[in-house]
């Protein structure tokens, strides 16, 4: 079937923070069109993929006409023509044409809105979801939600250090289970903080709950306070997953907790997480440590053995640098978000090289997200076990959720993917 790129249109749009993104759309000669928007994250590690951004005084110099430009100018020129079924192909020119490793000239914000837009449009003309051409014979993986309930960092003002907590629905028979219990974990997470005299009248980023607590810790405390004040049995049916997010925390020599006011070096930061997993159902820490303390990493793997160790700044949807962490021992899982890489093809290059290490995958949004559901039938079609996109407030949260609830309703017979995905058990 021809698939033939016979025209490509970008503009600047609004994401879920009000700042410009790069949207897309493309259309198949005879028919088949697909579009998309692109998210952007607070929390950018070294290494990511380098957005373009106008600069000056126009929303702040966060405008994207310049990438909307190069995307209506020597991207469409270059698409046009090309055969939209040939994934590989299409990611493969878009970055000769860049020309650099991460994008710096044409702005990974336009190559990933052509790149998802073009798979978007070669499913359109199949006439499957998007989740189904990147699969097209296995049965559906659900992914085992990770859902933001607290929040602090880069997501919300650094009320506390940490920049989210997140409940695991590691029992949840079906994701439609694993949500209602999410849902329900956050409405009693919130009552728990009112009696505790904590306000939590500020949402967060990623629509988690925000409130100035006396300390780190006391934020993982209340979300465990919370699964069980929702009637769910902590660690055998909901659990906690930890974002410490700790490059933001680094000053190149130790870790500054300013909400704590005090600094501890990488061998006590990892000493006090390894107390909270004694004390709480923790499974999941996320980025423990600095992106590029590879040391204090190292500690990490020896001291939380037992929980799954997510890299997500470590490994930036790197594939190289996933496999310097395999070959080195380094966590046992990784964060995917395909804007950190540019394209839809070197983001599933890392999903399956993880996969085939024995690695667990946690595909992911960002804190500036869009209405898009893309995102979830990566999840399905690349069968990355876990999907992270936010809590379960504020749409373009829920966009996502409610893709995959629709997916459950449409495929009685698919599999939920449980408590096994996660690291170390998958391995």
């Amino acid at each position: 079937m021809g698939m033939r790129i016979e025209r490509v249109l970008a503009w600047e749009a609004l994401d879920s923070r009000g700042t410009p993104t790069v949207a897309c759309s493309v259309e198949i000669e005879g028919g088949g069109s697909g579009m998309a928007t692109v998210p952007s994250g607070a929390s950018t590690g070294t290494h990511e993929a380098r957005e373009r951004r106008d600069g000056g005084v126009r929303f702040g110099g966060k405008g994207v006409r310049e990438a909307v430009a190069g995307a209506n100018g020597e991207i469409a020129a270059a698409l046009l023509g090309q055969d939209a079924g040939d994934q590989v192909a299409i990611d493969a020119l878009l970055r000769e044409l860049d020309g650099t490793a991460s994008f710096e000239r044409l702005g990974a914000n336009a190559v990933l809105a052509a790149s998802v837009a073009t798979a978007l449009a070669a499913a359109d003309v199949l006439r499957r979801p998007l989740w189904r051409a990147l699969d097209p014979t296995g049965d559906p993986l659900l992914p085992l939600p990770m859902v933001n309930i607290v929040s602090g960092g880069a997501h919300a003002g650094s009320l506390i250090d940490i920049q989210d907590v997140l409940v695991v629905p590691v029992g949840a028979s079906c994701f439609a289970e694993a949500i209602e219990w999410a849902a329900g974990v956050r409405a009693a997470t919130a009552e728990v903080l009112r009696s505790r005299g904590h306000g939590v009248h500020l949402v967060a980023d990623e629509g988690g709950l925000a409130a100035p607590l006396p300390s780190n810790r006391a934020a993982v405390e209340a979300v465990a306070a919370g699964i069980e004040a929702s009637g769910l049995l902590p660690g055998d049916e909901a659990a906690i997953g930890v974002d410490v997010a700790a490059t933001q925390l680094f000053d190149g020599r130790a870790y500054r907790l300013t909400s704590e006011n005090r600094t501890v070096t990488a061998d006590e930061l990892v000493a006090e997480l390894r107390a909270w997993c004694d004390a709480l159902p923790i499974v999941s820490i996320e980025d423990p440590l600095a992106e590029d303390d590879f040391e204090g990493w190292e500690v990490a793997g020896r001291e939380l053995a037992q929980i799954q160790l997510l890299g997500d700044d470590l490994f930036v949807t790197s594939t190289a640098r996933l496999a310097a962490g395999i070959s080195a021992g380094i966590a046992n899982a990784v964060l995917v978000k395909p804007n950190q890489v540019g394209t839809l093809s070197d983001a599933r290059r890392v999903v399956d090289a993880a996969l085939e290490a024995g690695y667990a995958t946690v595909l992911s949004a960002r804190s500036g997200e869009t209405e898009d559901t893309w995102l979830s039938d990566l999840a399905v079609g690349w069968r990355t076990g876990q999907l992270k996109v936010g809590s379960t407030t504020r749409s373009e949260r829920t966009a996502k959720w409610n893709r995959l609830l629709r997916l459950e309703a449409e495929h009685p017979e698919a599999d939920f993917a449980g408590r096994e995905v996660l690291a170390p058990q998958r391995r």
